[in-house]
Order: C-alpha cells, then sequence, then structure tokens
C-alpha cells in the first residue's frame, strides 16, 4: 500500500533536505525515494515496492536488515550509558573491547585502533597521523602522500583530497598540498593490448617513478583501496599488489590500505588485502564494521607506528566527540561476533561467493555485457557497445543510468557508476536469492537492450548459459 504521507514527505524533503552525490534540483523535481522497511536482503519503500537490495545500502549492510541481535545490544547498552567520550583519560568497555577485538581479526601486528566515525573521518585521521609519525621522527619534510587517479578515500577535505576523483576536486579548490597522484590499475578500460600481468606491472611501477620523482625521503605514504570500489569494482591483476608492496618496503613508504568497503568479509576473506595476499603498515575501516546499524569507522595502525606516537609524539591533539561511541561499539562488537559464530566469511569464501561469481560470470555472454568481474560478494558488469574492442558508450553514463532504473522498475538495486553495474549484496545472501539476483539482472540487461533498439536474436543468451539448474 502506497504511503498516504509520501507526497508530503517528498515536498519536505525538496524543501529542506540537501541530499549527498545528487543534483538536488533535479530531485526535487522528480521526488526521492523513501525506504521505510527491510528485513534480510530486501527492503521496501513507501509505495510498497518489495527491492532486493544488491547494494548492502552503500556497501555497507553485511548482515543484512533486521537483525534484532543489533538492536538489543544497542537499546541494553544505551541503558547502561547512552555515551561518554574517549577524552581526559577516560573510556568505555565496549571501546576497549572492540579496539582488542579488531586487533585480534586484523592481520599481521596491526594491534592498535583509532576511533572515528565514518570512513571519511578514518582517511583525514591517516593524514595527519602518518605526517605526525615522521615529523616526531625528525623528517618533517616527509609529508606527500601518493593516492591514485579514480580512488575514493571519502568527501571530507583531506578525505577527497586523497581520492583522485576529478569530479570532487573540481569543488572546494581541491586537493590540498602536498597529495598527488598516480594512475589506476584498471585494465578494462586502460590496458590497451597488455596482458593483464603486463598491465598490473606497469600500473605498480608507476608507484616507484612517482616515488622517485618526489624523491624518497619527501614521501610519507601511499594509499589505495584494494579493490576500488566507487570508481567501478576495478580488481586490480594479480601482479599489481606484490609489486605495489616490495615498492613501498624499498623506500620504506607507509602501505595504507583503505578497507571501509572490503573489510568484514565482503571479499571471502576478513580484510581485502589478505585476498591479495598485502601486508599494510594501516588500514581505515567503517560500513561493515556495524553493517551500518550505527556509524563508525577506524584506523588500525600496527606495531611500529603505534610506538612512535605513543612514545614519540605526545599528546595526541586529535579525535572525534565520538571516537569511540560506546553504543556504536556495542553494535560492532555484537556484529563481529554474528560474522564469526555463524561462519559468514567462510560461507562468502567457499559457498555463497563461489556461487555467486558462477552466475555473475555467465552474464558476459550477454551482448551488452563488456565484462563481469567478481571478487567475493563485490563485482561489476561493464556495459559497451562493442564487446571485441572494448569500447564505451560516447556519452557514459547515460546507459548506466538507464539500466539501474530498469532494474530498480523490475525489483532489484544495483548501483552504476558511469556505465558498469556494480553489485554488493549482504554476505548474508542465499543461493535461492543470489538465483533471483541473477534472474533480474539479466532480465535488466534485456529490457536495457531492448530500449537501446538492440534486436531480439543478439539478446538471446547463447546455449546452456541460463540459470537453470536448482539452488
Amino acid at each position: 500500500m502506497t504511503d498516504p504521507n509520501l507526497r508530503h514527505l517528498q515536498q519536505l524533503d525538496a524543501a529542506h533536505h540537501l541530499h549527498p552525490f545528487s543534483d538536488n534540483a533535479e530531485l526535487g523535481r522528480v521526488g526521492t525515494r523513501v525506504l521505510t522497511r527491510g528485513e534480510g536482503v530486501y527492503v521496501w519503500d513507501a509505495q510498497g515496492n518489495k527491492l532486493l537490495d544488491a547494494f548492502a545500502g552503500l556497501w555497507c549492510v553485511n548482515l543484512g536488515y533486521g537483525r534484532q541481535e543489533l538492536v538489543d545490544a544497542a537499546s541494553e547498552q544505551m541503558r547502561k550509558l547512552p555515551f561518554y567520550n574517549s577524552f581526559f583519560q577516560c573510556t568505555t568497555e565496549p571501546t576497549i573491547r572492540l579496539a582488542a577485538k579488531i586487533a585480534e581479526l586484523a592481520p599481521g601486528d596491526l594491534n592498535h585502533v583509532f576511533f572515528t566515525n565514518s570512513g571519511s573521518e578514518a582517511n583525514d585521521t591517516v593524514v595527519r597521523m602518518v605526517r605526525h609519525f615522521w615529523s616526531v621522527q625528525d623528517q618533517p619534510q616527509r609529508n606527500v602522500i601518493i593516492g591514485r587517479h579514480n580512488g575514493y578515500h571519502g568527501s571530507t577535505v583531506a578525505g577527497a583530497s586523497l581520492g583522485g576523483m576529478k569530479g570532487m576536486h573540481a569543488q572546494g579548490g581541491l586537493p590540498i598540498a602536498n597529495i598527488t597522484h598516480i594512475n589506476q590499475p584498471y585494465w578494462f578500460g586502460e590496458g590497451g593490448r597488455k596482458t593483464a600481468e603486463e598491465f598490473g606491472r606497469q600500473r605498480a611501477a608507476l608507484l616507484e617513478r612517482k616515488i622517485l620523482k618526489l624523491g624518497p625521503e619527501r614521501v610519507a605514504a601511499f594509499i589505495a583501496e584494494p579493490i576500488q570500489g566507487a570508481a567501478g569494482v576495478f580488481i586490480p591483476p594479480d601482479s599489481y599488489w606484490p609489486d605495489v608492496q616490495r615498492i613501498c618496503r624499498l623506500y620504506d613508504v607507509l602501505l595504507v590500505a583503505d578497507e571501509v568497503v572490503c573489510g568484514f568479509g565482503r571479499t571471502g576473506r576478513w580484510f581485502g588485502s589478505e585476498y591479495f595476499g598485502v601486508q599494510p603498515d594501516i588500514m581505515t575501516i567503517a560500513k561493515g564494521l556495524t553493517s551500518g546499524y550505527l556509524p563508525m569507522g577506524g584506523v588500525i595502525f600496527n606495531d611500529r607506528i603505534a610506538q612512535v606516537l605513543k612514545e614519540r609524539g605526545g599528546e595526541l591533539t586529535h579525535g572525534y566527540t565520538y571516537s569511540g561511541h560506546p553504543v556504536c561499539a556495542a553494535v560492532a562488537l555484537k556484529n563481529l561476533q554474528i560474522l564469526q559464530d555463524e561462519g559468514i566469511v567462510d560461507r562468502v569464501a567457499n559457498d555463497t561467493g563461489p556461487y555467486l561469481a558462477e552466475g555473475w560470470k555467465a552474464l558476459a555472454d550477454h551482448p551488452l555485457v563488456g565484462e563481469a568481474r567478481i571478487v567475493g560478494m563485490l563485482g561489476a558488469l561493464e556495459l559497451v557497445p562493442n564487446k571485441p574492442k572494448r569500447q564505451f558508450f560516447p556519452d557514459r553514463g547515460r546507459v548506466g543510468t538507464l539500466c539501474r532504473s530498469i532494474a530498480l522498475r523490475n525489483g532489484l538495486i544495483l548501483r552504476s557508476t558511469d556505465d558498469a553495474m556494480l553489485l554488493s549484496p549482504p554476505l548474508t545472501i542465499t543461493r535461492s536469492e543470489i538465483d533471483e539476483l541473477l534472474r533480474i539482472t539479466r532480465k535488466s540487461l534485456d529490457d536495457t537492450a531492448a530500449e537501446l533498439g538492440m534486436s531480439n536474436s543478439a539478446r538471446t543468451p547463447r546455449s546452456g548459459q541460463g540459470r537453470s539448474r536448482p539452488a
């Protein structure tokens, strides 16, 4: 049943609410979609539409919607102590226990956590902490941080500067000083005739060239997402990350892995760095930490950095009112416990992830799909007009937006970046729900092809490529 207050809510929204990453004038004209409830992998809007959320909110609802255990954890902590800060030599029990749990789960000697409210704030914190780390070791000139073009590290001033998205830099005079960028490992769009392995090594070599051009004595850190999420789920070739890690070690450049999207099971490992066999010095986290039920993020530091900050750094003049908020920490602890107790990360690695990957890659037979790429519960379909030549549509973004709208009409939430359809479902999705997701995705591709005037014969899947086997 349609909510009778929907139009009123849309009018209030248009009058008073500025949406992030939206054309607010256009949104005011068409009216925002108001979501009202969720259960498992599904959400419902105010018009009564049931939608399979194949994007987990915003890469974050790892446990799915409606987990009463998380609600109970928040309620219990609110009754005990709804808030206290971690300033002035104080903190709370959930905050302490969460820091210890994260240290237990993080790879190697990443044993120290600074809490923030989001991934953007976590990456902001990296800029200050990394520069402080080198400064107190009498290397204040070592303040340059290298990121990647099209990387995404949030939308605060420092986070957006670390990221390399030109559209963001155009608003607000970014990037700030002493942040620079190298090209991304996007083989499908930029690899040309090189093999993926050749391309991965070439793009990793750009980091060394940049370090040498700047001077190793000036470079503080390199930051990157294990898999570029917002840019289009760009999965780097296997040759890329080992070379990046070797280069960082060679020049003593701190390696920062932005795990905001990849962290807490999305790749079938607890962290995306583990999937690629990388041992970062620093990791930033958020999203899946609480499954999005409450806002929380953090920065995980290795023993070397933490020791310097503690022994030589003096008073740490950085923090947030809600750093380590006890209610958020209690929810995060319960979230991590459920992920462990129910074996969800292992299930993604060994059962549902491979099952989804098989069906997702089979969509590459569609005439619109130039590449189907996926790791764990993180994937993309690259929509193109010419598959063999890996050409893009001339007005990039139009076809992706069209396909996203059609998928919504068909009952499926996918995200589009340019003309790539992005996938990031809750980690709890079942095989039968995966079959539904794949069925609607193929129908949406067919419907998009029809809108573009492609012939019916061109849209017919090859024999045996349908999703006909039982769940």
